[in-house]
């Protein structure tokens, strides 16, 4: 594969393009305010979610960013009382956000047609059939790349500051992991606590957030002697409701 294809759409197996369609147990399956999270497996290509995740090694993987917030010492050092500790937002991991047109990264993501499909209106209209219901016409995008000992704590994803995002949000995620990953887990909670934990070390796997939702990424761990080459990619949309003066508790 030298460019991802223009249409998400044709990013999409037979089962992906039946959610697509409507036709599937998915659609619509954000909209159940029982559910947060969903995982499935399958929607995807095989041949093209690997041919992809080549790409991304070649195109990409030398102009990520790199994220590194380890636990602050003043989160321990400056309690002043039991059992009173706050954890803010740690992780590390490379990324490469797209908010700006500009930089290497963004670069070679154009070249490669990354942007291009996760801009796509396929993509836009395959959030809406996970979420059921209408979601705004821009989105965020990202790709992010896991690698040994790489991990996300605990955090859940809450924008309160920003109007559009406070009532909730949904993040589409899309897993392409190597061969040489042994494991990565996602824990999330239900009612009120950590209680689910879901492997995203499976290549293909689409993962669906209806947010906030408290959850955290365990570090990344390679098989015996393939640290080298163990990453897992993800590829994600942030969206926003359409109307999003309603909630979405």
């Amino acid at each position: 594969m030298r460019k991802f294809p223009a249409e998400f759409d044709n990013f999409l197996s037979p089962a992906g393009r039946r959610v697509l369609d409507g036709n599937s147990p998915l659609a619509g399956a954000l909209a159940d305010p029982r559910r947060r999270f969903i995982l499935a497996d399958g929607l995807l290509d095989g041949a093209k979610i690997e041919a992809a995740r080549r790409l991304l090694e070649r195109a990409l993987l030398p102009h990520l960013a790199r994220i590194d917030r380890p636990i602050p010492p003043e989160a321990t050092w400056d309690m002043e009382a039991d059992y009173d500790e706050l954890l803010p937002k740690t992780m590390r991991v490379s990324t490469a956000t797209f908010e700006r047109r500009r930089g290497r990264a963004w670069d070679a993501a154009a070249a490669t047609g990354l942007t291009a499909m996760l801009r796509s209106a396929s993509f836009r209209q395959f959030g809406e059939r996970i979420a059921g219901r209408a979601l705004a016409r821009s989105w965020g995008i990202q790709a992010l790349c896991y690698g040994p000992g790489d991990y996300a704590g605990p955090h859940n994803d809450h924008h309160p500051e920003i109007p559009a995002a406070r009532g909730g949000y949904v993040d589409i995620h899309l897993t392409l992991a190597a061969p040489a990953v042994a494991q990565q887990w996602l824990v999330y909670a239900v009612s009120g606590h950590f209680s689910r934990v879901e492997s995203v070390a499976r290549t293909g796997r689409l993962t669906a957030y209806r947010l906030p939702l408290w959850h955290y990424t365990t570090p990344l761990v390679a098989k015996r002697g393939q640290a080298a080459t163990a990453r897992r990619w993800v590829l994600l949309g942030t969206f926003l409701y359409k109307d999003w003066g309603n909630t979405a508790r």
